[in-house]
């Protein structure tokens, strides 16, 4: 029994150490199983073509929710099929077949639908933007197209370019017809310049005598209410409805028109942009060239339109404005990123800053060759000529203000050059020197006046004309004060100087001049101020510069006054009788205040 336990024992233990080895290799192959079972499931997963996508791409139809996300399924897969059979895997064959056959129905049902809402497009009175927002909804789709089928996918963007360009070539052109059949049909011609004058001339067409080619040729130089269009309400207001403005006999000048014309191309241009960009999922320069290629023929038909209004356009303030809309037009696209029309903006501001220049150029020419001569009975009140300028040049500045610009400024400083000489021209004409001046002050005047309600003060047509009205006026009232008092003025100024030499000693002798100068001076100054202010009151046509040349005379009158009591005090004259019949210079001074005239 013993010897028979032990071999047994002995046996037990090789049986522990064969289990012992049995169990290591086990977990082996249990662990190696394992991890083959994890990576073949996601392989088998992947793989297999589940029998709910099958029927989903076959038979529901694309707007559906399940359709898209088993398409996304189907592109998985499509995808993995690529991988495998790069590492020829033969599994990989097995659903090759049934993947490409899922392939081709689901491209041919995507093809279909985004054909069919292009088509949709062209059905008049479409609005499109509802197409185009379902299509960005289903942008998935096209990727799809672009991935596994080019052919399509480049049929269908070339189908979008067809349809959209003529939508929008057809739109855009019966619009611009339409808005040109509500502009004013009185527009400025070539005969219509700042130096032409306003006398009647012949009319060969009608055999008689008819008033100027316009209407009121002051019209063409005045901004009015035109520079509204410029204002954010408006600027970015709705755009003109043409029909409605023909039943309410609505009429429009050209920037009016313009502005609404290219307000629409802004919006459809940047909707447009952001729509290719987004479902064609382009960027930077291919961008660029698909909306030229949706957009390339209206833009083209508006730069021609724009050029043949332009040959022919001698309305300054018209262009000054449209180039003012697409300087801002431009700052709109910049802010809402669309870098669409950038060219275009360019191309239209090349066709009109050369214009602007001509027609201003031609303006300043007119006024250079104007001959004062021919400009009829000689007046003087302010010219219309340079109303007509002033009305101009305060419309541009108030314009220019908003978006400064230097070659504007330095034709602006040319016209005003030339202005002042004609107005120098048209003083000359005046025998007197008194007539000159008033001439001369009435036209500054009025110029400031007009320049200062638009303009700012600080701009340099304000103060050029500032200065000029300042000299002029100083010498009128040098020039009126000489005739009653002149006598009086020129003692004052020959004692003066020679007080500074120390030599008022030579006038010792001259008590009978000073004697007559004091009781001329008591006796009639009443009179002659009143007369001079009546006179001035009725040279002048602004009541209120009238007013203040009345004041600034009066205010240098006591002045000089005052310098002849000073003189009359020194040693050489303190025996003089005559100076006990000086006026008070305290009383002269409210004497004179109740001449000042009262607003």
């Amino acid at each position: 029994m013993l010897s028979g336990f032990q071999s047994d024992l002995s046996s037990i233990s090789s049986e522990i150490q064969t289990l012992q080895q049995q169990s290591v290799s086990m977990s082996l192959r249990l662990k190696n199983r394992q991890a083959v079972r994890s990576q073949l499931s996601q392989l088998v997963d992947e793989l297999v073509v589940p029998s709910i996508m099958i029927s989903v791409i076959l038979d529901s139809t694309v707007t559906e929710q399940d359709f898209l996300e088993q398409l996304h399924e189907l592109n998985n897969k499509i995808n993995f099929a690529k991988e495998l059979s790069f590492r020829e895997t033969l599994a990989c064959a097995d659903i090759q077949d049934i993947v490409d056959r899922l392939k081709i129905k689901a491209v041919s049902k995507i093809r279909e639908f985004i054909l069919q809402k292009i088509y949709s497009f062209r059905k008049p009175m479409t609005n499109y933007q509802i197409p185009q927002n379902t299509l960005l909804k289903y942008r998935f789709f096209y990727q799809f197209l672009l991935a596994n089928e080019r052919t399509v996918a480049k049929e269908i963007r070339d189908e979008y370019v067809d349809t959209m360009s003529k939508i929008y070539y057809s739109y855009f052109k019966s619009y611009s017809g339409r808005l040109l059949k509500v502009q004013y049909e009185d527009v400025a011609d070539k005969d219509d310049l700042m130096g032409v004058e306003d006398t009647l001339f012949l009319d060969h067409r009608a055999g008689f005598f008819s008033k100027p080619s316009l209407k009121s040729r002051n019209t063409i130089f005045t901004l009015g209410q035109r520079g509204a269009v410029l204002s954010p309400a408006e600027l970015e207001g709705p755009i003109l409805i043409p029909h409605a403005a023909q039943r309410g006999d609505c009429r429009y000048p050209y920037e009016t028109l313009f502005r609404s014309q290219h307000y629409a191309l802004l919006d459809n241009g940047c909707r447009e942009f952001l729509f290719l960009s987004d479902f064609f999922m382009v960027a930077g320069n291919s961008a660029l060239d698909l909306f030229n290629s949706v957009m390339g023929k209206t833009l083209s038909m508006f730069l021609k339109n724009m050029s043949t209004y332009v040959s022919d356009c001698y309305d300054s303030i018209a262009v000054f404005l449209c180039i003012h809309i697409i300087l801002r037009f431009k700052a709109i696209t910049a802010k809402r990123n669309v870098p669409a029309l950038d060219r275009y903006w360019e191309a239209v501001l090349e066709m009109l800053w050369p214009r602007f220049e001509l027609i201003l150029e031609m303006n300043i020419q007119s006024i250079r060759n104007t001959d004062p001569q021919k400009l009829g009975v000689l007046d003087t009140r302010p010219h219309y000529i340079t109303r007509r300028y002033a009305e101009f040049c305060s419309a541009i500045v108030s314009i220019n203000q908003t978006f400064p610009n230097e070659r504007t400024n330095a034709l602006l400083g040319q016209l005003q050059i030339e202005v002042e000489n004609f107005v120098l021209r048209m003083a000359a004409e005046f025998p007197s020197r008194r007539d000159q001046l008033i001439f001369l002050i009435n036209n500054y005047d009025m110029m400031l006046g007009v320049l200062m309600e638009r303009a700012s003060d600080d701009s340099k047509e304000v103060e050029g004309f500032q200065q000029l009205l300042l000299a002029r006026t100083q010498e009128f009232i040098e020039e009126i004060l000489a005739p009653p008092f002149g006598g009086m003025i020129s003692f004052v100024k020959e004692s003066e100087a020679l007080m500074e030499k120390g030599q008022l000693d030579k006038l010792k002798n001259d008590e009978v001049r000073i004697t007559q100068l004091v009781r001329g001076f008591s006796s009639t100054w009443k009179q002659s101020v009143e007369a001079l202010s009546q006179d001035v009151m009725r040279s002048f046509t602004n009541f209120k510069n009238g007013t203040s040349i009345i004041q600034g005379a009066l205010t240098q009158l006591i002045q000089y006054y005052h310098g002849f009591h000073k003189i009359l005090s020194q040693p050489t004259f303190r025996s003089l009788a005559a100076r006990s019949e000086l006026i008070n210079l305290h009383h002269l001074m409210v004497e004179v205040k109740k001449h000042k005239p009262n607003f």
